[in-house]
């Protein structure tokens, strides 16, 4: 019989211990994450488009120089900072929520897998021909092709949960699977097309760390310090191999283990029988210090626990709150502000604005439902317990929220001038859009995917709430659960 009571810590609760845990309880609020990012990207256009906009900038291209020898220096602005050093601990989450799914979640099988696989591919899809279609006959609009296939799951959920009963939590579980698998097309375009040139050497280097850890792992090794200090030189290596830096993130993360090396039973086990030898250590005063044997037996006890657990877990648990309370909000602190003027405003209905929009809003939903249809027609899986096509809809126009991972996109096809390649095959000429500096064209994507995430929000919100009820409980997915 499982046991329902809360179980009370002993011990008077200090000040510090309160504000803990109201922290705790504040982080654990579904739609907390993606009113912090909302808050940081109104932030971010109030300031840009303020008085004061030259110190928002100033700020964002400071300088910052690490040298490791005379030959390994990285001098860059803070914005890029952000985007290829705290990103990567960004993209290190994706993959341990990637490893973790593929080895005993909700892509650990064909059949599990198979239809969020292919809504996630539809996802993909689609946006893209909407996004060629406006702009097919413009070279450099077609730099940002990737732009419209992107999910932003912690705001999808966020705005899920504020749907309540009306949305099933198999619908979630199912809406974090398809963004798992859309993480994955996004990283795979990431290292092919928006890679200039590849320093071969660096890279090799880079791959010989990430097996090193893979060798670790496999010998047991579940020290998290190596697998932090070698994740640190693979990062400067794929940085300095030319491959974008944050893709080092979800290499590394793929090596951590993801299995216990206890189980449930042998850990229950073995904690008792060290209580026992704890409690046999009596002691007049209870709050002494332990003697030597029940320190021995408070050590082996935080070695099973360690044990008890994954270091794949352990890391996302104490890596989620940093991601999803100050690494996402600053990036789109930094990545939002753009100025909104006359010009900016005018160009909403051209190709590149409409191609991103349309294919957010419209693209994703229709390829998400036409793929899903089509697996279920080929009897290849079956929508979610509880799940209808109305659930379906409203998920996929949720999907449309590209927000924070679109703008990643946009970083890099527009705002380092614009380089669209497979593996060195140039796709587009360096001719500029209507005579438009780069910067100005990767201002009016970003403008779009606001647009395009703001409509995909509010119209997703209106479809699911107006659904029945569903006899489920409320989903209560943690903020970048795909975490």
């Amino acid at each position: 019989m499982k046991q329902t009571s809360r179980i009370t810590r002993p011990g008077q609760l200090t000040p510090v211990d309160r504000i803990g845990f109201r922290f705790q309880r504040f982080a654990h609020i579904e739609g907390i994450s993606g009113m912090l990012l909302v808050g940081a990207t109104f932030f971010a256009l109030a300031w840009a488009n303020s008085p004061w906009s030259d110190s928002y900038f100033y700020i964002l291209n400071m300088h910052f120089t690490i040298g490791f020898t005379d030959g390994v220096i990285i001098d860059e602005p803070l914005a890029l900072w952000i985007n290829d050093a705290l990103m990567a601990i960004f993209f290190f989450v994706v993959g341990l929520e990637l490893k973790r799914e593929v080895a005993i979640g909700e892509l650990s099988s064909f059949r599990k897998a198979i239809l969020p696989a292919m809504a996630a591919v539809g996802g993909m899809v689609i946006p893209v021909l909407v996004f060629w279609g406006f702009n097919r006959g413009d070279p450099v609009a077609l730099e940002g092709w990737a732009i419209p296939m992107a999910t932003d799951i912690a705001f999808a959920i966020g705005v899920l949960a504020l749907v309540g009963r009306r949305a099933p939590l198999s619908l979630a579980v199912f809406l974090t699977a398809l963004a798992i698998v859309d993480d994955i097309g996004a990283i795979v375009i990431i290292a092919t097309v928006y890679t200039e040139q590849i320093h071969f050497l660096m890279l090799a280097m880079g791959l010989g760390l990430v097996a090193l850890l893979l060798i670790y792992a496999r010998m047991g090794g579940r020290g998290l310090i190596v697998y932090m200090i070698l994740g640190g030189f693979t990062w400067l290596a794929i940085y300095l191999s030319g491959i974008h830096a944050t893709i080092a993130g979800v290499l590394v993360a793929l090596t951590i283990p993801v299995r216990t090396k206890l189980d449930a039973r042998d850990f229950s086990e073995w904690m008792r029988k060290l209580l026992d030898w704890f409690d046999s250590e009596s002691q007049e005063d209870v709050k002494c210090v332990p003697t030597s044997v029940q320190r021995t037996a408070l050590f082996e006890m935080n070695y099973a626990i360690e044990h008890a657990d994954s270091p794949l877990h352990r890391l996302e648990h104490v890596l989620h709150p940093w991601v999803a309370f100050l690494i996402m909000p600053v990036f789109a602190f930094a990545n939002a502000g753009i100025i909104i003027d006359r010009r900016l405003l005018g160009a909403v209905l051209s190709p590149l604005a409409l191609g991103i929009i349309l294919g957010l809003v419209v693209g994703k939903p229709v390829g998400i439902l036409l793929f899903t249809w089509l697996g279920a027609k080929l009897k290849l899986g079956s929508l979610p317990k509880g799940v209808n096509w109305r659930h379906l809809l409203g998920a996929g126009v949720l999907a449309g929220m590209g927000f924070t991972m679109s703008i990643f996109i946009t970083t890099l096809a527009f705002s380092m001038g614009g380089h669209a390649t497979i593996l060195g095959f140039r796709l587009a000429s360096p001719a500029m859009l209507a005579g438009a500096s780069a910067e100005e064209i990767a201002n009016l994507s970003k403008l779009a995917i606001l647009i395009a995430s703001t409509l995909a929000g509010v119209t997703g919100y209106v479809i699911l709430r107006t659904a029945p009820e569903s006899a489920e409980e409320v989903p209560k997915v943690k903020l970048l659960e795909r975490e």
